[in-house]
């Protein structure tokens, strides 16, 4: 089992002068501390005008700065949008080859497509064409990365000539592929695409256990034909995540931020936004359903007292969390990404959290973690080679099909006598 951060840098209103600063800041000395304690990933995504929810549209910048605080811990695109609308493949693939040279081979590269009119809209991506485009991109993406030339291509969502695309990634052949999933048809996507599901949806045990079944079944089966050119097969899945020894304190401290995460996630879906006004933390607070009030005078009785708040699993105490991290290994998950920072989640309470997993949770599972991926390897080893056998790679050029890119000439402008440069 490895074990990661979820990088969404939610910011509710209202906003002070300094909150963006302090909220990358934190973050970034967040990632510093799970890389002290042995925390395997950091994953940061990519969104879009989404006030409130995510002020992390430049995830490359995030991660290389990350990168240059760390030794050890991953860097993850969680995700990158991979259409060319969002940015064109060759930039994605010149950032992630270069953020893995700045992090010494650390880098995972997740894609994926968006998913609300805010980012479909603005950058004119017709939603009933995401999905084959980010897979389009993400398949371009892959062979940019690994050769030399790249030939060219013309697809529907982007086309562009013979370039070698530089710099190479240090990983080879390239970084470590990984989808977005939400549902069970995702995950059926991304194992018979060979990548890795990075399953951002919160579930219990038993449609974890369906999910990782689905996804291993498509893995070992000739649907597998793989994206890039290698196959990644790991299923993460994002978990809420606060301890505390008192299991009450970690749900005061986290419950309400976890469900502002996913009110806001619905809310710009299925709710009318006005850029700039709309204001997410104050519509969720609406939206509570208060209890009654304790009687005054105090609680008099048991009977009296208001009764304990249910919580997501992953936030309590770290038994229950140990418990929580083992069911989730049986089921066949590969990672748990921490949902650590959400809606008004105090810094200083994450830390704690985090160091609390590190001294009392994460070495059972450290230790017997290089036996099981050893075993998993072998496994799929056969899968993995039968599979890249099924994938019609991209050809590469002959020397003497490359094209010249032909160099501009100099002529002299009969109307002002200077010289200009003209392509031929």
């Amino acid at each position: 089992m490895k074990f990661g951060l979820f990088l969404e840098l939610q910011l509710p209103r209202p906003w002070s002068r300094d909150a963006e600063l302090n909220l990358v800041s934190e973050a970034l000395e967040q990632v510093e501390l799970a890389d002290r304690l042995g925390i395997d990933h950091a994953w940061a995504v990519e969104h879009h005008f989404l006030e409130e929810y995510s002020h992390c549209s430049a995830s490359d910048v995030f991660l290389a700065a990350a990168a240059a605080r760390t030794c050890r811990i991953r860097i993850g695109f969680g995700i990158r949008q991979a259409i060319a609308k969002y940015s064109h493949p060759s930039r994605t693939a010149e950032a992630t080859a270069m953020l893995d040279l700045v992090s010494r081979g650390r880098v995972d590269l997740g894609f994926g497509e968006g998913a609300t009119r805010l980012e479909l809209g603005a950058f004119e991506i017709p939603a009933k064409q995401k999905r084959a485009w980010s897979l389009e991109a993400a398949e371009q993406i892959a062979n940019m990365m690994v050769m030399e030339p790249y030939p060219g291509f013309q697809g529907e969502s982007f086309s562009m000539p013979c370039r070698n695309v530089v710099p190479k990634p240090y990983q080879k052949p390239h970084p470590p592929m990984w989808m977005a999933c939400t549902n069970r048809e995702t995950i059926r996507v991304a194992a018979s695409l060979g990548v890795g599901a990075l399953a951002f949806s919160f579930m219990d045990p038993e449609e974890a256990a369906q999910w990782s079944s689905i996804y291993y079944d498509t893995i070992r089966s000739e649907a597998c034909v793989p994206i890039g050119h290698a196959v990644n097969a790991n299923i993460a899945m994002v978990s809420a995540f606060s301890l505390h020894a008192d299991r009450q304190e970690a749900i005061r401290r986290t419950q309400e931020n976890f469900e502002f995460f996913g009110y806001a996630m619905s809310a710009l879906v299925t709710k009318d936004n006005v850029p700039g006004r709309t204001n997410l933390w104050e519509n969720y607070q609406k939206s509570l359903t208060l209890g009654p009030e304790p009687p005054q005078g105090g609680i008099e009785s048991p009977r009296d007292a208001p009764a304990p708040r249910k919580s997501a699993a992953g936030i309590g105490t770290p038994e229950e969390f140990r418990h929580h991290v083992r069911n989730l290994e049986a089921c066949g998950v590969d990672q748990i990404i921490f949902m650590q920072q959400a809606g008004r989640a105090r810094h200083e309470h994450i830390c704690e959290s985090l160091q609390l997993f590190a001294d009392e949770v994460l070495g059972e599972f450290q230790g017997r973690a290089a036996e099981r991926e050893a075993r998993k390897a072998e496994e799929l080893a056969p899968y993995y080679e039968a599979a890249l056998r099924r994938k019609r790679f991209m050809q590469p050029l002959r020397d003497d099909e490359i094209p010249v890119v032909r160099a501009s000439v100099k002529t002299v402008n009969p109307g002002s006598g200077f010289v200009d440069k003209v392509d031929r």
